[in-house]
């Protein structure tokens, strides 16, 4: 199923856009790997390759708020993602929004233009 994908581009990562399946916002931006998509394959949950920590992450095994798999596309050249997803809870951003993307430009500022969906120190704990 991965022959398609082209895993070597950008070191055996993958940018992973995933929307909403239901309501077609963008929710975040992940990378992927091969085993971490064949994990998502397999498990319905989406998983991600942290970058940063070197290893592989399900999206809501500490929050809870899963991303359960619905579809999967690949752009033309096979080295790019968009991951179609039902998010599980309020929200997918770890501030607590219900998606990463939630300021905007204007007038030079970057200005919050969505309501917080949950409380993250309830989540995650409160930040040291």
């Amino acid at each position: 199923m991965s022959e398609i994908l082209d895993f070597g581009k950008q070191g055996g990562i993958i940018t992973a856009v995933i929307q909403d399946a239901n309501t077609q916002r963008v929710l975040m931006v992940g990378y992927m790997n091969r085993e971490a998509f064949e994990r998502t394959l397999e498990t319905g949950h989406v998983t991600f390759f942290s970058r940063s920590r070197q290893k592989l992450w399900t999206k809501g095994e500490s929050s809870g708020h899963y991303l359960v798999l619905r579809s999967i596309w690949t752009d033309c050249d096979g080295d790019a993602l968009l991951v179609k997803a039902e998010p599980i809870g309020p929200g997918v951003c770890h501030n607590g929004f219900y998606s990463c993307f939630y300021r905007m430009l204007e007038d030079g500022a970057w200005l919050e233009r969505d309501e917080r969906a949950y409380d993250p120190d309830v989540i995650y704990g409160a930040k040291a």
